[in-house]
């Protein structure tokens, strides 16, 4: 294979995975998102390894 049919190749494969994506996702309402920065606004964290507390030692 030359590397413009590779390129081709996955250039399909991303387009696929994201029209995929798209067709798969529930639609975003911006009015219900948490807001991207949140310093101060009391909202806990969460989704990540980071907000989890850390581990009690015992």
């Amino acid at each position: 294979m030359r590397r413009v049919h590779v390129t081709l190749l996955v250039a399909l494969g991303v387009v696929g995975l994201l029209a995929l994506d798209q067709a798969q996702s529930q639609p975003l309402n911006p009015y219900n998102a948490p807001p991207m920065i949140a310093l101060g606004s009391g909202l806990a964290a969460t989704g990540g390894h980071c907000a989890a507390p850390p581990p009690v030692a015992r």
